[in-house]
């Protein structure tokens, strides 16, 4: 890239130190550069999950002391999964940023990539994945992290066809795709969300819907071969006594350990006692892989999966969007538009 679009400048969502969502900041910083085997792509969409509200946050504290940053984070700008379209390849037109995985400026493509609340941002050429036809660009960055995260979830559990699952926080970011894609092969989904979202998560294939603020799905004695937990807040030993005796629970995420902790105990008491237990339990770490991302997509193109958003903003607001995702309330996805 020549010299003058080296010095452009861009507006990003940036953060110096931890707090409420009201310090993240919108500022003007230069364009990043690909590199070898990188393109740029310009943001149409960036989608905004759990993770984000924590590093904003930076609780729990047990995040700032694996790694993120103690006093503040590490990386200044916020965002992971995104959408966009490709402004730029880098390297030479015969070197692995090109020619090697076939990008071209004006390609719509959607993936992860660190600092992507912003106008432009890198990301690794191996790592993108083209929108499927029809999809639009909030829908795309829906997928990244959140759908990434239910298919992992999905894929741990083992679910097979007739499997009765339960998919706790069934109308949120994670919860909805995770409906859809254990109905997709075939099993009795129930889901537990609040009232207002019930006729959501019926017409995403749950066949039985409760709502947590009048049934506590703990006392009903159901039992369930699969459990699917996204609102991170029950014990994993009131969960295990729904569940069947060699069926699987898989945690995603947590939000009940205080501030220390924020519920990682749980994941790491899934880990510990799934050596010894009949019961398969699973804290799930989700790890972003492109070839999940192209079986997401896939399944969006054939209306298998259908990315439901709940509210886009503009870049402007994203302090608006994280405290949205903060409350728990979402309904699907929210996305932040640049």
């Amino acid at each position: 890239m020549n010299e003058t679009t080296k010095q452009q400048q861009m507006r990003a969502v940036t953060q110096d130190a931890y707090g409420p969502p009201s310090v993240l900041t919108v500022e003007n910083i230069p364009v990043p550069v690909p590199g070898e085997g990188e393109v740029l792509v310009r943001v149409r969409a960036a989608g905004i999950d759990a993770g984000t509200w924590h590093l904003t946050t930076g609780r729990p504290y047990m995040m700032r002391a694996i790694g993120f940053g103690w006093s503040g984070p590490k990386a200044r700008v916020r965002g992971l999964g995104f959408s966009g379209v490709v402004e730029a390849v880098g390297g030479t037109a015969s070197g692995p940023g090109s020619a090697a995985h076939g990008w071209r400026p004006g390609d719509a493509v959607f993936g992860s990539a660190e600092g992507a609340l912003a106008e432009f941002v890198v990301a690794k050429a191996d790592e993108l994945v083209a929108i499927p036809e029809g999809t639009g660009f909030e829908e795309a960055a829906a997928l990244p992290v959140s759908g990434v995260t239910a298919l992992q979830a999905v894929n741990r559990a083992g679910i097979q066809e007739g499997d009765a699952v339960l998919v706790l926080g069934a109308a949120g970011g994670v919860g909805h795709f995770a409906v859809q894609l254990a109905a997709a092969r075939g099993a009795k989904v129930t889901g537990v969300c609040s009232g207002p979202k019930a006729a959501l998560v019926r017409d995403l294939g749950a066949v039985d819907v409760l709502d947590y603020t009048t049934t506590d799905v703990l006392t009903l004695g159901r039992i369930y071969d699969v459990i699917i937990d996204t609102a991170g807040n029950r014990p994993l030993s009131a969960l295990r006594r729904i569940l069947a005796s060699t069926g699987s629970v898989v945690l995603v995420g947590g939000e009940s350990g205080g501030p220390l902790l924020g519920g990682i105990q749980r994941t790491l008491g899934a880990a510990l006692l799934d050596r010894f237990a009949r019961q398969h339990l699973v804290g799930l770490v989700a790890r972003e892989r492109a070839e999940d991302l192209r079986e997401l997509a896939a399944l969006v193109a054939d209306g298998t999966l259908r990315p439901v958003i709940d509210t886009a903003y503009p870049l402007e607001r994203t302090a608006e969007a994280v405290d949205h995702v903060g409350t728990g309330h979402a309904r699907g996805k929210i996305v932040v538009t640049p």
